[in-house]
């Protein structure tokens, strides 16, 4: 895999404001995802964007982020801070001057930030994107003295602080994050217009050897703890007993896949679990094959995938753990507790299936398109951080 380095180098219009994001690689996934919404719809003459990555692994988005114009620059080690540093800052020196370093990899920002700083980056922005409140509960004394030093780290070297939700924004920034001025909440909007497609179900469930008349549960995320798809799957041989015609296809990949594969035949759910594996085509799944959104996750930022499933007009099982904010159509939310055992879970799914929906897709649509949700507001709202920061400096 080809990275560009410093010979590669193309000079940007010297007017644009020129932006390096920070990420652990860009592949598809939440941030991911929603920062390459923000490329293609940004005025990319007025803001010029790179991505500095902690990979030298080729992820899904790289070629489409080159083509756009913009670079993937590899930074590795993260774990080891000394050659991390020498790296980071080497990059810095030979791109030319960022005017701002936008950071999405939660604490370790705190350091991306100290970094930039000593380099001379005037503008330093500190992205929370979920709550881990609940592992750092139970995180030994290495962890938590990383954990305390990075939130200090954070509280100096960031000269702005942004949160996808109250929640992502206590977590990193404290529980007093609204009497400071530099911390804010920032949605992360979904590009809608996906959503107005007209899909065939029938030849998109063809696609995936499912019944037309099959009962599909769908999730969209990463095979990763936060998602739960181990109680996921328990709540999905609940539901089989009850619904014989149950399907369940799960969007994505990650670490525990194997993990997951293992619990599938475990539970009996062999013929009925479609593991997609990452997917471009998010929406037109979503509205095609799924019947019922189900998103267990232990804990979250915000969870964009929720959003989507909405603007799809789906009704929404999902842990109460998930930000308030995610409540976006009230009328398809349906909130439960991880304490409750697979069995409620599944019996609130069949439920909310069996009772005549409340609002039709077109309506639900139309109230995720005029919220803050919504790609083009989102990018105004950046737009005005970025200029902001920027001509204040």
């Amino acid at each position: 895999m080809h990275y560009t380095n410093s010979r590669d180098i193309q000079k940007v219009d010297q007017h644009s404001i020129r932006v390096l994001h920070v990420v652990a690689g860009m592949n598809r996934g939440g941030i991911e995802t929603w920062l390459m919404y923000i490329l293609r719809h940004i005025d990319r003459d007025r803001f010029h964007m790179d991505f500095l990555v902690h990979t030298t692994q080729p992820c899904a988005y790289d070629q489409e982020i080159r083509t756009l114009g913009s670079k993937v620059i590899s930074c590795p080690h993260p774990s080891r801070p000394w050659l991390y540093a020498h790296n980071f800052k080497r990059i810095l020196r030979d791109y030319g001057s960022y005017d701002i370093v936008h950071s999405h990899v939660h604490h370790f920002s705190g350091y991306v930030l100290c970094l930039a700083k000593q380099a001379g980056v005037s503008v330093r922005i500190a992205h929370s994107h979920f709550d881990s409140s609940s592992i750092e509960a139970k995180a030994g004394w290495k962890k938590r003295f990383y954990i305390d030093l990075m939130k200090r780290w954070i509280a100096r070297y960031a000269t702005t602080g942004l949160a996808v939700s109250s929640i992502a924004a206590t977590d990193l920034f404290g529980l007093s994050w609204q009497t400071d001025p530099r911390w804010q909440t920032l949605y992360c909007g979904v590009d809608l217009k996906p959503f107005q497609a007209l899909v065939d179900p029938v030849a998109v469930r063809a696609e995936f050897g499912i019944p037309i008349d099959a009962f599909v549960i769908g999730h969209v995320g990463r095979f990763e703890q936060a998602k739960n798809h181990q109680f996921l799957l328990d709540i999905a041989a609940e539901i089989i007993k009850r619904e014989p015609k149950m399907h369940l296809l799960l969007i994505g990949d990650g670490s525990l896949r194997t993990n997951i594969e293992q619990k599938i035949i475990q539970v009996g759910l062999k013929d009925r679990v479609i593991l997609t594996g990452a997917r471009s085509d998010v929406p037109r799944l979503i509205l095609g094959v799924m019947d019922v959104f189900l998103f267990p996750s232990l804990y979250e930022g915000l969870g964009l995938a929720l959003i989507e499933a909405q603007a799809a007009g789906l009704t929404c099982v999902f842990s109460d753990v998930v930000p308030d904010e995610a409540d976006v159509v009230k009328a398809l939310a349906r909130r439960m507790s991880l304490s409750e055992p697979a069995s409620a879970w599944a019996e609130a799914i069949l439920a909310a299936s069996n009772t005549v929906p409340k609002i039709i897709q077109t309506q639900a649509f139309e109230i995720v398109d005029q919220s803050s949700f919504n790609i083009q507001k989102n990018i105004k709202k950046l737009e005005k951080i970025y200029l902001g920061k920027y001509i204040s400096r």
